[in-house]
């Protein structure tokens, strides 16, 4: 893992089996014994780097959304908005790093004078770290880097997004259902992109009994930037 401050452009597709590959390959070959309990040591010196670098960070929130949109587009100023608000608040930004509306976010909050920490992954088609990253974190595991995600966040925010985004999403959700982590608010922008997602999950989970009403109120659903930052800063413990 590399831990670097702003952008470190990078391109092309990687031909070598990746870590989570490697880690994650059916073993068939006896052998496979003299390679796990080593790779161990890399997952926990990828742990240490990223506790070490995060650890004073200080209030912070951890947004989530798609890489594919375009700058332009209303997603992408959207995302500039979350970045810009949350930034006028004094929180830092924790984003994946990447393009689209991790860059969005993180662009916002730059030009509002906030802290934008981006922890990229290891992809076989690499995206970088985009150039409004103040802190950057390279994991290879996707699994550490989701430690990183929420254990130094106070709060989630998810902009839409792909498969990517819904499962950082219900991770977050799932940790907060089980008590894992404190209630901190997670808050979906964009009611025409969520709430037929939100009317599923009331409709068939709570409905069929899967998940209680309670759980389902986990997730708040807003509109607007001001309206995200409005949730968060009255659903946090007023110690933070």
């Amino acid at each position: 893992m590399k831990t670097f401050f702003n952008r470190r452009p990078r391109g092309g597709v990687l031909h070598q089996e990746l870590a989570d590959q490697a880690l994650l390959r059916s073993k068939v070959d006896p052998k496979w014994t003299e390679e796990d309990p080593w790779r161990v040591l890399r997952i926990m010196g990828e742990f240490v780097d990223g506790f070490e670098s995060l650890a004073d960070v200080g209030k912070a929130i951890t947004v989530f959304g798609s890489a594919r949109v375009e700058p332009g587009t209303e997603y992408y100023r959207l995302g500039e908005e979350i970045g810009k608000v949350f930034a006028q608040a004094g929180f830092s930004i924790i984003t994946g790093g990447g393009p689209g509306l991790m860059e969005a976010v993180s662009k916002g909050a730059r030009h509002n004078d906030g802290l934008t920490i981006g922890l990229g992954i290891e992809l076989p088609h690499e995206q970088g770290i985009n150039e409004y990253v103040d802190l950057g974190i390279d994991f290879r595991y996707f699994f550490v880097r989701k430690t990183m995600f929420v254990k130094y966040a106070q709060a989630f925010v998810a902009l839409p997004g792909g498969f990517g985004t819904l499962d950082e999403l219900f991770e977050c959700v799932t940790l907060r259902q089980t008590s894992k982590i404190q209630q901190y608010p997670i808050v979906l922008v964009g009611h025409d992109f969520w709430d037929e997602l939100i009317g599923w999950v009331r409709h068939h989970l709570v409905e069929e009994g899967m998940v209680s009403p309670a759980e389902a109120s986990i997730i708040q659903v807003v509109d607007t930037a001001e309206e995200a930052l409005y949730v968060v800063q009255n659903t946090l413990p007023k110690t933070l």
